[in-house]
């Protein structure tokens, strides 16, 4: 991320687009979201209820796609008593086959393309 001066003199995070930033390989990633990725290509079964919901895409980190195309999936963190902030979220479908997956470490602040 790049960190821009505020007036007040603090610093303040900007977002980067996912095209801004490197692709990472499946085998480079955590071993837990490498798991997250299998289960995505299985079709499950997923740990959280929130697996497989539609990601907005509020941040617009992502490449705009109409409503309905991205999905998010957690990316268990140890130690974490709740979800954690890892997520992969893939885009495409069927969902056991997608166009494209990205991952996050930092709950949607910035976002690396899964190399496939």
């Amino acid at each position: 991320m790049i960190a821009l001066s505020a007036l007040s003199g603090s610093m303040v995070q900007a977002k980067k687009p996912v095209e801004d930033t490197a692709a990472v390989a499946v085998f480079a990633l955590p071993a837990e979201a490498q798991q997250t990725h299998r289960l995505i290509r299985a079709g499950g079964p997923f740990p959280y209820s929130k697996d497989g919901t539609v990601f907005g895409n509020r941040e617009r980190l992502l490449p705009r796609r109409e409503r309905g195309y991205y999905r998010e999936y957690t990316v268990r963190t140890p130690g974490s008593r709740n979800r954690g902030a890892r997520r992969i979220v893939c885009g495409g479908s069927p969902p056991t086959h997608p166009e494209a997956c990205y991952y996050t470490e930092d709950h949607y602040a910035s976002f690396r393309l899964i190399a496939q």
